[in-house]
């Protein structure tokens, strides 16, 4: 399985980012995906869900309104459009796969750096 994201780079304050999470060698349409991210010093946290068909997504308060994640089932990637952003939202993302109504997401991705200035 890999789970490869892309997309990050440095972005002032208030402006957009688009990751991808390009999927391989897993039923990519069986799986609920999220993106994580781990900020410098900090624990790695939740970001941003969604489920195997992309009907349902789920986020946390800080991203709510301004994130957006997004699935193709046909291109395997999962997006996370990222609008407003700030300056603590900088952090390595990840993807990650899990199987509906486990508890924990089996599949992790490498990375991609997201540095937001001031």
């Amino acid at each position: 399985v890999q789970l490869q994201a892309s997309g990050g780079g440095l972005v002032q304050a208030g402006g957009s980012l688009r990751l991808s999470c390009a999927a391989s060698g897993l039923a990519f349409s069986s799986y609920d995906m999220g993106w994580f991210r781990q900020a410098p010093g900090k624990e790695r946290e939740f970001v941003a869900g969604v489920s195997r068909s992309g009907g349902t997504t789920y986020s946390t308060d800080s991203a709510l309104g301004r994130f957006t994640i997004s699935r193709d089932n046909a291109k395997n990637t999962v997006y996370l459009q990222m609008n407003s952003l700030k300056p603590e939202d900088t952090a390595v993302y990840s993807c990650a796969a899990r199987r509906p109504f486990s508890s924990g997401y089996k599949h992790w991705g490498q990375g991609t750096q997201v540095t937001v200035s001031s």
